[in-house]
């Protein structure tokens, strides 16, 4: 088992910046490929970002690329999203997870073990 806990959430104006940090425990993760997702009220969840295992890849979603930023620091069994010019469009609560299987990395279905999210909320 793997327990995902985010963190680093709150309330910001837009164009701020926020940085997001994933701990986790119980297992290592530093042999799997890691995503951030976001949901905001109304809305299916949305993949935001990915990273592969060794770090070495990053893949983001069109709406944050240029100004989000995965990394990991497998050492300390943790992931982190750099946030910078954040839009009101970017409320939601996040979430970062495991990615378990073979599937796309946009897709929920790839990752096996989720945290319970952080919520991050921009005003205008």
């Amino acid at each position: 088992q793997v327990q995902l806990v985010e963190s680093g959430g709150g309330l910001v104006q837009a164009g701020g910046s926020l940085r997001l940090s994933c701990a986790a425990s119980g297992r290592t993760i530093s042999m799997y490929d890691m995503g951030w997702f976001r949901q905001a009220p109304g809305k299916e969840r949305e993949w935001v970002a990915a990273i592969t295992w060794s770090g070495t890849n990053t893949y983001y979603a069109d709406s944050v690329k240029g100004r989000f930023t995965i990394s990991r620091e497998n050492a300390k069994n943790t992931v982190a999203l750099q946030m910078n010019s954040l839009l009101p469009e970017d409320t939601a609560v996040y979430y970062c997870a495991r990615r378990g299987s073979g599937n796309y990395y946009w897709e929920g279905a790839a990752y096996d073990y989720w945290g319970q999210g952080t919520q991050v909320t921009v005003s205008s």
